[in-house]
């Protein structure tokens, strides 16, 4: 918490110097309130009177949040909902979701009531806004088939003795696979574990220090340090960085950690999809299994509620290089490795932790007109995309009307089009003429799509002009 508030703080700084921004948490020996303030959910759950009147609450790594109201942030903003009725909450977090009760939306009790999601974690690599990650298929692993559950999630004791069985085999091969990376992040399911595996990494000579709840703030913020400097190398950690600590020259990430919560597995990734000034990428080693269990960190389903989930992903391992890659990629993206077609696939391991690339067409043309969906009698709008003469038809629904995440997700990608495209005036009313209306405009250059059975999902539309123009700017 305190290096989560202080690092916020930080980055508002740097977009705003002079902000009138107070900073409220215990942890950091600080109790100021401006009309920005930044603020630990504990030191601030039950000082509404004292903070008074806001308009807005901003809060980050929203995921935290039961559904159910209890706990100290329904406390806070019931309290200044008394203050200010005008209130309005909004909440920040790559995984909107909790295992055993699934998206952060759903259930009459749930503090928010819809999701803007205005671009996704694939189209952020394409972009060049995070770094991509590379996971490897690790000889040793994780046997959970004997760990018990509670609330869907593993028992923590008998977690960590199962993981604590492979340590000497998986520091062995995180050293072998490290190849020389500079700053390496391990999840360990315990305390004790977190130790063990710094010592074993230790023992061949590489400089590594543990980092869990038992720390005190100054020990804590000084092994910080020595890593984020370099002097400490390997970082091993049990339940203290698996959400938004921000260093972003990580280079490898172990799991030793296996979790039933696709949100946990996201965020534990994610620490090593900062851009970097050394590396374009960062290596994941899974021991845990976690990547085979959820999936490609770009197509990670919410938990349904209840906690049950789907079975693993269909995945295969390369046999030249050992790089990670969804059962229907014929070539290693990695070695160029190709795999030839077989009659039954082969279900091995591990998934690539990036998802499949998707395919691009060059776009000639595009076709819009208004559509009755068949099944639901609701209307929409659709878009054929034109390529060569030899090439798919690419049809993409836009569902605007329905209201909900598809017609959020359809209106956001219309107004991303419209704006590209450099249609005129305001969107019309009706879905013939936004057929109309977006026919006047240019089409895009690249499509970029995956197939879906007979459908096709497109990721991103590629207007040069457009890219030409905010490169000018």
């Amino acid at each position: 918490q305190k290096e989560l508030i202080q690092q916020n703080a930080e980055k508002m700084r740097l977009h705003w110097p002079n902000a009138p921004l107070g900073i409220y948490s215990a942890s950091l020996n600080r109790s100021e309130v401006d009309q920005i303030t930044f603020a630990g959910i504990q030191s601030v759950a039950k000082k509404a009177e004292q903070l008074g009147h806001f308009d807005l609450i901003v809060i980050d790594e929203c995921h935290m949040i039961n559904n159910k109201e209890s706990g100290g942030y329904r406390t806070l903003i019931r309290d200044l909902t008394e203050i200010n009725p005008a209130l309005r909450v909004v909440g920040l977090s790559a995984t909107p979701f909790r295992l055993g009760q699934g998206k952060l939306t759903e259930g009459d009790e749930a503090l928010f009531s819809d999701l803007i999601e205005p671009v996704t974690v694939g189209e952020l690599v394409q972009r060049g806004y995070l770094a991509t990650l590379k996971s490897k298929h690790t000889n040793a692993m994780i046997d959970t088939s004997k760990v018990k559950k509670r609330g869907g999630e593993f028992v923590s004791k008998d977690l960590e003795a199962a993981s604590d069985e492979i340590t000497e085999q998986a520091v062995a091969e995180i050293v072998v696979r490290a190849d020389g990376r500079q700053h390496w992040l391990i999840f360990c399911s315990g305390v004790a574990h977190a130790e063990h595996v710094a010592d074993e990494l230790t023992k061949y000579g590489v400089n590594a220090e543990y980092l869990h709840g038992g720390h005190t703030k100054s020990q804590r913020e000084a092994i910080l340090n020595a890593f984020t400097s370099g002097e400490i190398q390997a970082l091993t950690n049990a339940n203290i960085l698996t959400t938004g600590f921000d260093f972003p020259d990580i280079d490898l990430i172990a799991f030793l950690r296996p979790t039933m919560s696709p949100a946990l597995y996201v965020q534990m990734a994610g620490r090593g999809m900062r851009l970097k000034s050394h590396t374009d990428h960062c290596l994941i080693l899974d021991f845990a299994g976690n990547v085979e269990k959820h999936g490609p960190i770009t197509m990670v389903q919410p938990p349904r509620a209840g906690g049950k989930g789907g079975g693993d992903t269909p995945v295969k391992v390369c046999p030249e290089c050992d790089e990670q890659v969804h059962l229907s990629v014929m070539d290693c993206p990695e070695c160029g490795y190709h795999w030839v077609a077989k009659p039954k696939p082969l279900t091995l391991s591990s998934a690539d932790i990036m998802g499949i690339e998707p395919e691009v067409m060059r776009c000639t043309d595009w076709r819009w007109s208004a559509h009755t969906s068949a099944r639901s009698g609701k209307e929409m709008v659709k878009v054929k995309y034109y390529g060569e003469l030899s090439g798919p038809v690419i049809t993409e629904y836009l569902p605007i009307d329905h209201g909900g995440y598809a017609g959020h997700k359809a209106l956001a990608a219309l107004g991303v089009m419209a704006h590209r495209s450099g249609v005129q005036g305001y969107m019309p009313e009706t879905m013939d003429k936004i057929a109309d209306w977006m026919n006047s405009g240019p089409h895009p250059d690249e499509v970029h799509y995956h197939k879906r059975g007979k459908f096709y999902e497109v990721t991103e539309r590629v207007w040069t002009t457009y890219e030409q123009r905010q490169t000018a700017v």
